[in-house]
């Protein structure tokens, strides 16, 4: 074989070999934008089914409720009362877990003189169904019937607050109707703009079923409303909480703390409490 046969054959086996690697990478690309499309409930939700503990355990008595939505499935919470209640706290909890975690800021809500709502969404503890905006959505409407309805409380001295993902379904409940005020902590502007900032190498934005958008949505919130958001949050930044903030219409406070993203609450606990007193003291009226 001559040393130009070889040459070319040697550039043609270097062609094929790159060409097939090239359609092996579209290929795994494919498959991983395919993985994130039709699985990212996966990727968004981390429900836990094993409730752990309840409020008998720190102290407190609670009634158990069972609600149906409008899609019949069941939801799953606990109504924790306060004597002479300032105002009652319609609680919608963050992505991962289920009630059972958030015993510590039911003791924190108690400690202020507030009955607390709080319950599991579909395929979180108790509740059946599983995960997604729109039943999400229904869950929060749920809840909000029950406290309104069936408990007879009266829609301006219910405060709905939010944590995380929570910000966002408790957001687009007090859109929808008309609370005594609006509580959103450690929250996104929405879940496109959190995900691209996870995954900035993807493009996230054309893959995803869900909005989530609290920038936009808070607009439509006419409620007091109180933002709160750390600079040391290490999931969501500081600046999506300002940005909601911006957002929303007067009247409006931020609060700044101090701590990570799950536990800011407890870190900054006696400025976190005293501001939400006072905040509910300011808006809510028996």
């Amino acid at each position: 074989m001559s040393l130009r046969n070889y040459d070319a054959g040697w550039k043609a086996e270097l062609v094929r070999m790159l060409s097939l690697f090239a359609v092996v990478l579209v290929l795994i690309c494919v498959v991983v934008l395919a993985a994130i499309y039709f699985f990212q409930d996966s990727l968004l939700y981390f429900p836990t089914r094993q409730v752990r503990g309840t409020p008998g355990q720190i102290g407190l008595a609670f009634e158990d409720v069972t609600l149906e939505t409008k899609d019949a499935v069941s939801i799953d919470g606990w109504y924790i009362p306060a004597d002479s209640a300032k105002a009652t706290i319609l609680f919608c909890h963050g992505n991962a877990g289920n009630i059972g975690d958030r015993l510590e800021s039911i003791a924190q809500f108690h400690r202020m003189g507030l009955a607390v709502f709080i319950f599991d969404y579909r395929g979180y503890g108790k509740s059946t169904g599983s995960p997604s905006e729109q039943g999400i959505y229904l869950d929060a409407e749920a809840a909000w019937d029950y406290l309104t309805g069936a408990k007879g409380i009266d829609p301006k001295t219910v405060v709905i607050l939010g944590r995380s993902l929570g910000g966002a379904i408790a957001t687009w409940l007090a859109a929808e109707h008309r609370p005594g005020a609006l509580i959103v902590e450690s929250s996104f502007t929405s879940l496109r703009d959190i995900a691209a900032r996870h995954y900035p190498f993807l493009p996230i934005r054309l893959l995803l079923r869900y909005q989530y958008n609290n920038k936009e949505t808070i607009t439509r919130v006419t409620a007091p409303v109180m933002i709160a958001h750390s600079p040391d949050d290490n999931l969501v930044p500081y600046r999506q909480g300002e940005a909601i903030y911006a957002a929303a219409n007067e009247p409006k406070e931020f609060l700044k703390l101090s701590g990570s993203h799950n536990d800011s609450f407890l870190q900054s606990a006696q400025l976190y409490e005293n501001s939400l007193s006072s905040f509910i003291e300011k808006h809510i009226k028996r």
